[in-house]
């Protein structure tokens, strides 16, 4: 993947107002789905695949009613990146195909 450089909070900011329900949590990106349990099961699943092809990966929580992503950039310091906002458009349209309805 490259060496990833850490984001301005100003272009965190803008990149956020792209992504509706994301949501800052100091060097984090979160949002929580509100979906069926077995959904969120095969969302995981792709989510993990597409995540092992780019090489960046979230923290997923699983719940029996929702599922609670989290993402950062590892190698960058735990600092978010251009990698983590594109992750996130990755994961809103998995979960969306899984038929989630978002908590916003």
């Amino acid at each position: 993947m490259g060496v990833l450089q850490p984001l301005s909070d100003e272009a965190i900011t803008q990149e956020l107002s792209s992504l509706p329900g994301w949501k800052r949590e100091g060097n984090e990106i979160t949002r929580t789905y509100e979906i069926r349990y077995h959904a969120a099961v095969a969302a995981i699943v792709t989510i993990a695949d597409r995540s092992r092809r780019i090489q960046h990966h979230a923290d997923l929580d699983l719940r029996i009613d929702h599922l609670r992503a989290a993402i950062t950039t590892h190698d960058a310091g735990h600092r978010l990146t251009a990698a983590d906002f594109d992750l996130a458009r990755r994961i809103d349209a998995i979960v969306a195909a899984h038929q989630a309805i978002p908590l916003d």
